[in-house]
């Protein structure tokens, strides 16, 4: 279906570098067209990926990328000044994948709590905004945002899962909160709640593609187009039209991340 009238959504963090989707871009950019999605931010999890991520922004004026090493990239260290020199691209809006992990890593988790400082300090430096991933280390993440000034660039929390508390905290610090498809599952109830909760202009969508599409797709390679699902479902919970969700939506992402 093609939304002629549409003001538009942005998918705020997807990772079309991922080998799901080689071979298969213009297929993911007409779905993206046929759903009212004009944009998406491609988003780096290590280093060694930054040229294809780049390259993608590069080739598509509506796609834009971020620098970052995912906080489960365990071997790869962080130079701040590194990060700063990728981010002058002029394509790429953020700094990021970054953030604290403590389901899927064990043990002495410092080095990941020290490369999250060093992409804070980069971020303020090239003063472009973080995307921040957290779980089960939510306490964590926000004392280090406020220790390293991460409200000073601001940014997203991006595929949220927490705790009303937890958004509340971080928009307080200066950040969005994204919702993906986890919010359409039927055992994110608490998460749909927060959903109803957070000011209309801190908030964002995204699909985390290829992870989590979103219901009736659930189990399937999820794609920027089907972050509509997420914004009906969102737009659904706040009693709101689809179109007046896009729209903030859209106008969050550009006012956070430039780019227009």
């Amino acid at each position: 279906m093609i939304f002629d009238s549409f003001p538009g959504l942005v998918d705020s963090h997807c990772h079309l570098d991922f080998p799901e989707f080689d071979g298969k871009l213009d297929e993911v950019r007409e779905e993206m067209r046929a759903n009212g999605v004009t944009h998406a931010l491609c988003i780096n999890v290590d280093l060694a990926g930054f040229p294809k991520v780049v390259g993608l922004a590069e080739a598509h004026d509506n796609f834009f990328a971020s620098v970052g090493v995912h906080p489960d990239h365990e071997a790869e260290p962080v130079d701040p000044a590194r990060l700063v020199e990728l981010a002058r691209h002029p394509r790429v809006v953020a700094i990021g994948e970054t953030g604290l992990d403590y389901y899927r890593l064990q043990g002495d988790l410092e080095w990941q709590r020290e490369r999250f400082r060093a992409h804070i300090r980069a971020a303020r430096r090239c003063r472009k905004p973080l995307v921040i991933h957290t779980r089960e280390a939510a306490e964590d993440t926000l004392r280090i945002m406020r220790e390293e000034g991460a409200g000073e660039v601001g940014g997203v929390m991006h595929c949220f899962t927490e705790t009303r508390d937890v958004a509340e905290r971080a928009i307080g610090l200066g950040f969005h909160i994204s919702f993906s498809g986890i919010v359409t599952f039927k055992n994110a109830a608490a998460l749909r709640e927060v959903a109803k909760s957070v000011p209309l202009g801190r908030l964002l969508v995204e699909t985390d593609s290829p992870y989590l599409a979103p219901v009736p797709h659930r189990g399937k390679t999820n794609r920027p187009g089907l972050v509509r699902h997420v914004a009906e479902e969102v737009a659904r919970l706040r009693e709101m039209p689809l179109e007046a969700l896009a729209s903030a939506t859209t106008a969050n992402f550009f006012r956070l991340f430039g780019g227009a």
